[in-house]
């Protein structure tokens, strides 16, 4: 296979372009990976873009001009399942924890019903007791 006949293109991005890429990226629920595709930029080179965002190095220029981000980036459906799984893994485990809540709760409670009880039936004692004192 020959080499490729004349000069390496490199492109050159905007701040502003570089900066919308790498706050697209930190979104949650989109990885780094997905971005760079969808960009047609290598992954790393996201990648750097983000240390240097996180390090101050990437500041907004004065010109907007630069490449459009699209509107809306797909995530593949299997990324889809996996956040559906895991949405669903969480769902579970909130419930768990909200049971094991509810029964602690319902010990704290009944250890509470018979301190309130004994301490009703010591103020009975102690009233009756005063009676009796004071009738003598």
């Amino acid at each position: 296979m020959a080499a490729p006949v004349g000069p390496k293109k490199v492109h050159r991005y905007s701040i502003e372009f570089k900066i919308q890429a790498v706050k697209l990226s930190l979104h949650p629920e989109i990885q780094t990976q997905d971005v760079a595709h969808a960009l047609d930029i290598h992954p790393f080179m996201l990648s750097k873009w983000k240390k240097d965002y996180r390090e101050s190095k990437l500041k907004p220029a004065a010109a907007a001009a630069g490449l459009s981000l699209p509107k809306v980036l797909h995530a593949p459906k299997a990324d889809l399942e996996k956040r559906a799984l895991k949405r669903q893994v969480k769902q579970f485990q909130e419930r768990v924890e909200a049971r094991a809540e509810a029964r602690r709760l319902e010990r704290k409670l009944a250890v509470l019903q018979v301190e309130h009880d004994l301490l009703k039936k010591a103020i009975r004692f102690n009233i009756e007791r005063r009676r009796r004192n004071s009738s003598s």
